[in-house]
């Protein structure tokens, strides 16, 4: 089934919402919902997200076949059907360039979630990723080892991923990302940020885990 004009629209407010928060540039970042069996819409290669329209955006199958007429995908098309094909309740993948959480990803630093509580259930574990060439297999291989069990990836010296369940779900996860890096940037800078307790964590990761229910055909947040 085609992707709904809804749901188009819905992708390109996400779009311009990663460009006026200044978590991309140029023509950084990218962004897809699945549609449905082994297939996805995704923003075009080569466009600032913040000129993309509906009639931008391009509906591929998995193997990289169009579906619709008009501009050629994202070159990061193959990390976003990695990421449907191992995950059965990824709905939306978000791929951006985030500065602060970025920062730490090109300093070498680890960037932790067990400091705020928004952190540990918006985020939970946030997997670090080794440098690979963006636009390649190369990337999804190095998630692989990580997306069974992480909805947040940090690329060394490249940017971020996030993924949901939803195309809410998965930007809102950027947003936390980078909110979270300005304020442990901002605590480094007077100190040492302070770990929340064991407990504390360890409570937040199982609501976090309760609260990630498994899509069903018939949710009403299911992908059109």
């Amino acid at each position: 089934m085609p992707a709904s004009l809804a749901l188009k629209r819905q992708v390109v407010t996400v779009c311009r919402r990663l460009y006026e928060r200044g978590m991309i540039a140029g023509t950084d970042g990218n962004v897809s919902v699945r549609t449905g069996v082994g297939a996805m819409l995704i923003t075009p290669a080569g466009f600032s997200k913040v000129d993309v329209g509906v009639d931008d955006l391009v509906e591929v199958s998995w193997d990289g076949a169009r579906k619709s007429a008009g501009r050629r995908a994202s070159t990061e098309q193959m990390m976003h059907v990695h990421c449907y094909r191992r995950r059965a309740d990824v709905g939306a993948v978000v791929h951006a360039h985030p500065p602060f959480a970025t920062a730490f990803a090109t300093a070498g630093a680890v960037l932790p979630s067990d400091v705020l509580p928004e952190m540990v259930f918006q985020l939970g574990n946030i997997a670090h990723i080794p440098f690979v060439l963006p636009g390649t297999t190369a990337v999804a291989d190095a998630m692989d080892p990580h997306i069974a069990d992480h909805d947040v990836f940090l690329f060394a010296n490249h940017g971020a991923t996030t993924i949901g369940p939803t195309l809410e779900s998965a930007h809102q996860r950027m947003e936390s990302l980078e909110h979270g890096a300005r304020i442990v940037w901002l605590a480094q800078a007077l100190g040492r940020p302070r770990p929340l307790p064991r407990e504390a964590v360890a409570l937040l990761h199982n609501m976090r885990v309760a609260n990630k229910a498994p899509l069903t055909p018939n949710d009403s947040r299911s992908r059109s």
